[in-house]
């Protein structure tokens, strides 16, 4: 496809940490971009981007056909990550009807690409080695709500595009990090409680994770050199928190946390959710899943990426370095 178009773009979503990176580098790319927002949203990660706002929600499908009318793709990186609702049912509305929705939208307006942020999430589990893309999803009688949602909305985007014709390429997201953290996502608000001395304690688990700029540059890649109907992992390297920590507690001046052992985190989890139950609480954020969810996830195999989409993730310790440096300059900036 001519990426030079003078067709806009559209990032839905643009508010996040990763629709927020991608308007970035689209913009410094010299493409004109098209952002849907709620009116409810947090527009500081686009404070200053040349961006032509439209207002909608991926849940009134009119609103989305009108936000992508003339646009020649779409990056759509929508996604409701509150696993700790109690009621999950506005987990699977936002996750997979909204992405429905927007694929409906999509087909009849023609785009050219749909870019889907999807989830680590939805990858099978590998105990024999790292995990790559054509490994099939194998822990569902595990996965909470959440993932299920995850898993759901990936298998309905691969339907359309195998199916309806949707042009169509979903990139599998591992925990993120990095600069221009607005929000800030609770991964990276943890890494930088670390460096800034306010978490004492960790769990001794371990992640594959990526920088956000990465992320971005990825999604930018595969609108014109992914493979239509496909998925990417996109994963830098697997970390320890021990090792981690220790970059963000060194970068950040501060002592490395004490690590607990993650069948002492599954007892405080599982001690803690009966108390909460007992006092009648919901939504509560520390649960045995999240527990779980900590520590399932491996290496992953991101050669696909590399290969296909020239896709060179850059060194953990600069993702750290960069994080860190931002999140005390804001930080200094509110003092």
């Amino acid at each position: 496809m001519d990426t030079h178009s003078e067709k806009p773009v559209l990032v839905a979503g643009a508010s996040g940490f990763v629709g927020s990176h991608t308007a970035r580098l689209l913009v410094q790319r010299g493409r004109k971009v098209r952002v849907l927002l709620r009116k409810s949203s947090n527009q500081e990660a686009l404070k200053g981007l040349p961006v032509e706002i439209v207002y909608g929600d991926v849940l009134e499908p009119a609103s989305l056909k009108a936000a992508m009318q003339g646009c020649s793709s779409v990056f759509y990186s929508v996604v409701d990550p509150r696993f700790w609702l109690t009621d999950q049912t506005p987990i699977y509305r936002n996750n997979v009807e909204g992405l429905v929705n927007a694929m409906e939208a999509a087909l009849a307006c023609r785009v050219e690409r749909f870019i889907f942020t999807s989830s680590m999430g939805t990858l099978g589990v590998n105990p024999n080695g790292p995990v790559s893309e054509d490994i099939a999803f194998n822990w569902l009688d595990r996965a909470p709500p959440y993932i299920r949602a995850r898993l759901e909305a990936e298998t309905q985007f691969l339907a359309y595009c195998h199916e309806k014709g949707l042009p169509g390429v979903a990139l599998c997201v591992a925990n993120t990090y990095g600069p221009d953290d607005y929000q800030p996502t609770p991964h990276n608000g943890a890494l930088w409680n670390v460096a800034n001395g306010k978490t004492p304690v960790g769990v001794d688990v371990g992640q594959p994770i990526v920088d956000i700029r990465d992320v971005a540059e990825a999604a930018v890649a595969a609108e014109t050199s992914g493979r239509l109907g496909e998925r990417y992992i996109i994963a830098n390297e697997y970390v320890r928190n021990r090792d981690f920590y220790a970059m963000a507690a060194a970068h950040g001046g501060s002592k490395t946390p004490k690590l607990i052992p993650l069948p002492v985190a599954y007892g405080v989890a599982w001690i803690a959710e009966r108390i909460a139950k007992l006092m009648g609480r919901k939504d509560f954020i520390v649960s045995t899943d999240a527990v779980y969810l900590s520590d399932v996830f491996k290496e992953l195999d991101n050669s696909k990426a590399r290969r296909d989409l020239n896709w060179t993730p850059r060194p953990v310790k600069d993702t750290v370095r960069d994080a860190v440096d931002w999140f005390a300059a804001r930080d200094g900036a509110k003092a």
